[in-house]
C-alpha cells in the first residue's frame, strides 16, 4: 500500500498531463474502486488541460461538465481543448476527453481576471475540528463487515491515500438500513504540501469533490453505496463555482446535502469552506442512483 507522500506524488503526476500537440493533451489513469476511471480524475485532468491554454493571471471561476461514457482505466485519455473565447475579462474553454475514438467526458470552463466587486457569502455551518476526527485508515476498518468483498477496505484506503478525508458523522455504509437527514459533512486536505499554483489547488479540489457528493442521496434512504452493493450508479454531470482563493493542502469543509432524488437520479449540492470560514466553492452534481433488481 502506498504511503501518503508517495500517493500524493502519484496523484500530482496523474494531473501533470503530457502535451502532444497544440491544445491536445494526454493523461493516464489510476485504479479506482469500480472498474472505470474515477470521475473526479477525468474532471480534474480536463480542467488542467483547459487551464494550460489560459494566461496564469486568469484563475478558473467555474466549470460545467457531463460524464458521457465510462472511462477505461487501462487506456490513455486524450484531452482536446477548444479556445472558445478570449475576452478582456473572461476566457472560455471547451474540453472533450476521448478514449478509443469516442468522447467520454465534456467540460466547459471559464476563467476571469481578478476584479474588485460586491461581497457577501452564506455563513459557514458548525462542524467539529478536523483534527478531532478519525482518518480514513482509522475509520474504514470499523465497517469491514458491511462489505461483501473484504478487500474493499484496503482499496478504499489506497484510493484516498493522497487526500486526508475525514467524515464528521458516519458515512452511508456505516448506517445501512437507517435513513437519515440527507446531509453529510467531510473535512479534506491533501496529504502533503502543494506548490503555490492556483490552478493546481482548483484541480485538486475538483478531484476530491467527486468522492462524496452523492453520499447525502444515499443517507436519505439508508443505502450504503456502491461498495456495499445496495445501489448502482455513476456521475452524470458536475458543476463548480470557485468564489474565493483557497489552498487544497489546508483544511476545507465540504458541506453536502441532497434536495431531491427521482427517476433513478439523485442530486447533490454542496459548499466548500476554508477553515477560517470563507466560502470557497459551490458544487452541484447529479448522478444515476438505482436500486439493483432482484433475481
Amino acid at each position: 500500500m502506498s504511503s501518503a507522500p508517495d500517493a500524493l506524488l502519484d496523484l500530482l503526476d496523474l494531473l501533470d498531463l503530457e502535451q502532444i500537440e497544440q491544445d491536445i493533451f494526454r493523461g493516464t489513469s489510476r485504479s479506482a474502486i469500480v472498474p472505470r476511471v474515477f470521475g473526479g480524475q477525468v474532471a480534474a485532468q480536463a480542467l488542467v488541460a483547459a487551464g494550460r491554454t489560459v494566461p496564469a493571471d486568469r484563475p478558473a471561476h467555474s466549470l460545467h461538465s457531463y460524464f458521457l461514457r465510462a472511462g477505461d482505466p487501462g487506456a490513455p485519455i486524450v484531452y482536446s481543448v477548444d479556445r472558445i473565447r478570449d475576452g478582456r475579462s473572461f476566457t472560455t474553454r471547451r474540453v472533450v476527453a476521448v478514449q478509443h475514438g469516442q468522447p467520454i467526458f465534456h467540460l466547459s470552463a471559464s476563467f476571469q481576471t481578478d476584479e474588485e466587486g460586491l461581497e457577501h457569502q452564506a455563513d459557514m455551518p458548525s462542524a467539529p475540528d478536523p483534527e478531532t476526527l478519525p482518518t480514513a485508515a482509522e475509520m474504514l476498518p470499523r465497517y469491514a463487515d458491511r462489505f461483501s468483498d473484504p478487500s474493499v477496505v484496503d482499496r478504499l484506503i489506497e484510493a484516498r491515500a493522497a487526500v486526508d478525508l475525514r467524515y464528521v458523522d458516519a458515512p452511508p455504509f456505516g448506517t445501512v438500513g437507517e435513513p437519515r437527514e440527507p446531509r453529510s459533512q467531510v473535512w479534506f486536505r491533501t496529504n502533503g504540501k502543494l506548490a503555490d499554483d492556483p490552478l493546481l489547488h482548483v484541480c485538486m479540489a475538483t478531484y476530491v469533490s467527486d468522492m462524496t457528493l452523492l453520499d447525502s442521496v444515499l443517507l436519505a434512504h439508508g443505502r450504503g453505496g456502491w461498495a456495499v452493493g445496495d445501489v448502482v450508479g455513476a456521475s452524470l454531470d458536475h458543476a463548480m463555482w470557485f468564489h474565493r482563493p483557497f489552498r487544497a493542502d489546508e483544511w476545507l469543509l465540504y458541506d453536502q446535502e441532497s434536495p431531491s432524488a427521482s427517476g433513478g437520479r439523485g442530486l447533490g449540492q454542496a459548499r466548500i469552506y476554508t477553515q477560517d470560514g470563507r466560502l470557497a466553492i459551490t458544487v452541484i452534481q447529479e448522478g444515476v442512483v438505482r436500486v439493483p433488481r432482484e433475481g
